[in-house]
């Protein structure tokens, strides 16, 4: 299976900090697959909370997600659709 990747812009007023982090966790688990998010020299899991909050993802950040597995193509497009709709933040 290919390796996915996509670059997303961080858009939500305050990044990835906790609450974002633990949807984006929760939904990454529901999946089949490997999902990783990189920020310059850093690395996560996207199913780690802990991994997405050391990244220090701020506003205006872009990252590159990475995913592969039997449901990578979903992971992905779901994760995307997250994050470009603000982690469903009002802010």
């Amino acid at each position: 299976m290919p390796v996915l990747e996509r670059q997303v812009t961080l858009c939500n007023k305050l990044g990835l900090h906790a609450r974002p982090a633990t949807k984006l966790a929760l939904l990454a688990s529901e999946y089949q697959a490997n999902i990783t998010l990189i920020q310059g020299d850093k690395q996560a899991s996207a199913a780690s909370v802990l991994g997405l909050l050391m990244l220090g993802s701020g506003p205006g950040k872009t990252i590159l997600i990475r995913a592969d597995g039997e449901e990578a193509q979903a992971a992905m497009d779901a994760i995307c659709n997250l994050i470009n709709a603000r982690f469903d933040e009002n802010e």
